[in-house]
């Protein structure tokens, strides 16, 4: 990538990281919401008083990392760059991974246009109508949407971070990115495992702290994506030097 490129896409993400962290207002501000039980998408409810507030914050967020990426991915077309920093050639594990990483961008936004109308985990009667069928149609597609985004973050996580491996281990998304992706996919294993448990009718098991420990880790690993290609010494026509 150029050096242009890769501060562009390096702004982008990193404003979308923090953009992606807006819940932890939670900790400054009174919701009603426990964060250890209930879901993040909860925050943003139609019914709930900051629920606007939560709804621009991460329709910010996709916005900045959907530009980010798609801005990441033309680099990563081009002949000449990878999209990974500091190398030369098209590497199909960047090409994929900001393609993932675009997907991650653009399902967050429509996620935030899609918000619960109740929130279930603290509120049995949204729980007994969504269990019913009879809540909006918007509780199927943000269920839809928040499953696309997570798998788009998923597989970004791993793709860019092989790519950072394999071609410049100096970087702090080669470095770091393996434990990261670890973690996510723990974190991700709790999240499935508490909703299924919460569907079934057999608790929480910690639900809301699974999946904002999961959100957490989308962002910290963005975060880190933002300041390796920042640190990146490419430019154009430039090739790596070992």
């Amino acid at each position: 990538m150029s050096r242009t490129v890769t501060r562009t896409a390096a702004a982008l993400l990193a404003l979308g990281a923090l953009a992606y962290t807006a819940w932890v207002l939670e900790v400054l501000v009174h919701t009603g919401l426990d964060p250890v039980r209930t879901y993040v998408s909860e925050l943003a409810a139609a019914d709930q008083p900051l629920g606007g507030l939560f709804r621009a914050t991460d329709f910010a967020a996709g916005l900045l990392v959907l530009a980010g990426a798609l801005t990441g991915l033309a680099g990563a077309w081009r002949a000449r760059g990878s999209g990974v920093p500091g190398h030369e050639g098209r590497d199909p594990w960047a090409v994929g991974g900001w393609t993932a990483l675009a997907v991650f961008g653009a399902a967050t936004a429509a996620d935030s246009r899609l918000p619960l109308s109740c929130a279930p985990t603290v509120d049995p009667v949204c729980a007994a109508r969504e269990t019913a069928g009879l809540v909006p149609a918007t509780h199927a597609a943000h269920a839809v949407s928040s499953s696309l985004a997570m798998t788009g973050a998923l597989a970004a996580l791993v793709a860019l971070t092989v790519a950072a491996r394999r071609h410049d281990r100096r970087l702090p998304l080669a470095r770091t990115g393996p434990a990261l992706v670890a973690l996510e996919f723990a974190a991700t294993a709790w999240t499935l495992a508490a909703v299924a448990a919460f569907e079934a009718g057999k608790g929480l098991w910690a639900l809301g702290a699974g999946q904002r420990l999961q959100v957490l880790l989308v962002a910290v690993w963005l975060a880190v994506l933002a300041y390796s290609l920042a640190r990146s010494p490419a430019g154009d026509g430039q090739r790596e030097r070992r």
